[in-house]
């Protein structure tokens, strides 16, 4: 099974599970890193998450996986928070965080850089929209992103 496949059949599996502990599912990943695969969960909550928060989604969706046992390969299964930095993936990520500075990441470069940074605007007509710190409006298509990640600064 494909590494996207199993990204979308986890997703369909936790996401029920989060929802009846009160959490959002905000992302799922399957990830090899040296000689492991990873099976990733992150949660959150406005309140943020706690470690107990983590052990029950991580109980539940491990019974489930045992259950259903899609995944081929032994791997290790991982609940935790998106941290302060989370990436903006869903449509109303881009809403909650508006007015928020965010790093966007492209796939090719765009004036010799792939790495930009603004306050979000929002998610306008499937363009991600910031302004840089000179206010200049600048529009990303959604698809030549690879990722947007709020940013935390002390």
């Amino acid at each position: 099974m494909s590494k996207k496949r199993i990204d979308e059949l986890i997703t369909e599996m936790a996401m029920p599970i989060t929802e009846k502990h009160g959490y959002e599912l905000v992302d799922v990943e399957f990830i090899k890193e040296g000689s492991n695969w990873y099976l990733r969960i992150y949660i959150d909550k406005p309140e943020g998450i706690s470690l107990d928060d983590c052990q029950a989604v991580s109980q539940d969706v491990s019974a489930e996986l045992d259950k259903a046992d899609p995944i081929e390969q032994a791997y290790f299964l991982e609940v935790s928070s998106p941290g302060l930095d989370r990436p903006l993936k869903k449509d109303h990520d881009f809403v909650k965080y508006a007015g928020e500075l965010v790093e966007v990441k492209t796939y090719k470069a765009i004036d010799g850089t792939k790495l930009f940074e603004g306050e979000l605007v929002g998610l306008i007509d499937n363009k991600i929209v910031i302004l840089d710190k000179s206010g200049k409006r600048l529009e990303y298509e959604k698809d030549k992103v690879s990722s947007v990640k709020r940013v935390i600064k002390f």
